[in-house]
């Protein structure tokens, strides 16, 4: 067993496992294996990330002796503001060999803080301090469609077929699509089999070149 499969499997397992019972279900755990650049591990998953799914940690900005990184705060897919802080995990040999992320759900504190300043008129707190993750492509993709469905009065997880198709066809306007994992991402978040986000996006892909041709 290397270094990076040892602290993986013999520390931050464990870690994720007794925080996650220690936390409850409003706190993710997420181990993201360094070696492999996958995610290892996952507690209480509500960020729609699987087991095997790729990190993107090549655009994580370590500096040497760095151990905790953030807190922070995201998007969730759904909408909700995630709050992050991450630890760098080390083998024997001192090197960085896992990260173990935590995000903690604020959408009940949220919820309890904007009744109490409707009452008392505090000032709303300061947006936290710059995210982990320089280009994130799974936060702009949750913005987007957070975003997309606020517009439209609609829940990302029950689209009819048509609001589905008028998504992603706003989605092929950007450049979200890049990223190799993106359509089994959205297939996830919309609570749809990736077959049927690509055979949307090939239709709407279709589409596109028709109108384009008649201009």
């Amino acid at each position: 067993m290397d270094q990076s499969e040892n602290v993986v499997t013999n520390i931050a397992i464990p870690l994720a496992d007794a925080l996650s019972k220690l936390l409850g279900s409003n706190v993710e755990i997420v181990v993201h294996s360094l070696a492999t650049e996958t995610v290892a591990y996952i507690c209480n998953p509500f960020s729609k990330r699987e087991i095997g799914d790729p990190s993107y940690l090549s655009e994580l900005d370590f500096r040497e002796g760095d151990s905790v990184l953030g807190p922070f705060e995201r998007v969730n897919w759904d909408g909700r503001v995630i709050r992050s802080i991450s630890a760098v995990l080390c083998g024997s040999d001192s090197k960085p060999a896992a990260l173990a992320c935590f995000n903690y759900d604020l959408s009940d504190i949220m919820a309890a803080q904007n009744a109490i300043t409707a009452l008392i008129g505090a000032p709303v707190a300061p947006q936290g301090p710059e995210v982990l993750f320089k280009d994130d492509w799974h936060e702009k993709m949750n913005r987007f469609i957070v975003d997309w469905c606020r517009d439209k009065n609609k829940n990302a997880d029950t689209l009819s077929r048509d609001d589905r198709k008028d998504l992603l066809d706003d989605i092929l306007r950007t450049d979200g699509l890049r990223e190799k994992h993106a359509a089994s991402y959205i297939a996830r978040v919309l609570g749809v089999s990736r077959a049927t986000i690509y055979n949307d996006l090939k239709a709407a892909r279709k589409h596109r070149i028709a109108v384009t041709s008649t201009i």
